[in-house]
């Protein structure tokens, strides 16, 4: 369905000297740099998949979804969606493809809800029968039916984004383009986003690509995750790969009626590790140990700790996808920086 083959983005930044000459000398002889937001990326999507799309803040998210939704044209490499190329056939292809971001809206702000469905409909050219068979089945799912009356503008933030969601399948797109569709909303709402999403993908095998912030969305939605750093492909795999490759993290929770567990718990010192390796968090009588398995056994942590101080409750499970994905973003700075 969507292939991504050696994807290339460079953009031409103008380097201005200070003050007022460098503003005559910029404009008579200007300088530029080149600055490149993506870097040889590829990987494949197929039918019915949900790709959770991740990265950190300026790693060229969203200059790739740019270039596949037909925004901007690749330097060099080639995507193709559903068969099309979305720069070269983007009047067609946009019939194909339906795209939610989370901080703007494709909703007239003053029209009732219902009547920008309606301008939606003649735009995309849903014929009348469809129009009111798809309306219902996206009332049932997204649950519309309480504000379809009101102006875009008086809705709540979880109701706009239901709304949105709604206007981008209006026309049974192939792929659906989600760009943080759960930001700022609450847990119960996040849910039911989260929910409704997931039934469109399997009643309607839509393929979707979730760019996201929130990694609940991903764990919740996802099977396969590609990730990308200084617009490079830093992993390409599912979530159950990425734990087994780097979830060597492991997270000791207890409770204890013990007083300075830190200080009585002396990991570091004891097994002769780093403080990167094992760190302790305390909150009253409940203590969090994160700590490296593949450093320290879990039968050696569990051994101390309970040789030391005296345990009321005590449990190990592994680190969640978040606390995983933030170790390689740390370890990708530090390599950085000793190079």
């Amino acid at each position: 369905m969507i292939y991504v083959e050696n994807l290339r983005k460079e953009f031409k930044k103008t380097i201005k000297e200070p003050g007022l000459l460098g503003s005559f000398k910029s404009l008579f002889h200007p300088k530029s740099e080149k600055i490149v937001a993506v870097d040889d990326i590829s990987f494949e999507v197929p039918e019915g998949e949900i790709l959770g799309f991740i990265g950190p803040n300026g790693a060229g998210k969203s200059t790739v979804i740019k270039m596949l939704t037909g925004i901007l044209t690749p330097t060099s490499g080639k995507c193709t969606i559903n068969g099309k190329n979305p720069t070269v056939e983007r009047k067609s292809y946009v019939k194909e493809i339906g795209v939610v971001f989370g901080q703007r809206t494709q909703l007239w702000w003053d029209l009732p809800l219902r009547e920008t469905y309606g301008v939606l409909k003649e735009i995309y050219e849903v014929p009348e029968d469809r129009y009111h068979k798809r309306m219902a089945f996206l009332n049932e799912v997204l649950d519309l039916e309480s504000f379809i009356t009101s102006p875009v503008r008086t809705l709540s933030l979880g109701q706009r984004m239901r709304a949105d969601i709604a206007a981008s399948l209006l026309h049974s797109p192939k792929v659906l383009f989600l760009d943080e569709p759960t930001i700022g909303l609450d847990v119960v709402v996040k849910d039911n986003i989260r929910n409704a999403i997931d039934y469109i993908n399997k009643t309607e095998k839509t393929t979707v690509i979730l760019t996201t912030h929130d990694l609940a969305d991903i764990e919740t939605l996802s099977k396969r995750i590609v990730m990308i750093d200084k617009g490079q492909n830093v992993f390409d795999g599912t979530i159950s790969e990425l734990k087994s490759k780097y979830g060597q993290i492991r997270e000791l929770h207890f409770d204890t009626d013990t007083a300075n567990v830190e200080q009585a718990l002396a990991y570091a010192e004891h097994f002769g590790i780093s403080d990167d390796v094992v760190t302790t968090e305390t909150d009253g009588k409940s203590v969090k140990v994160r700590f490296n398995s593949s450093v320290v056994p879990v039968s050696d942590m569990l051994s101390y700790t309970l040789g030391k101080i005296n345990v009321n409750d005590i449990s190990v499970k592994d680190a969640d996808i978040e606390e995983i994905i933030r170790r390689l973003y740390k370890q990708g700075v530090q390599d950085e920086e000793e190079a």
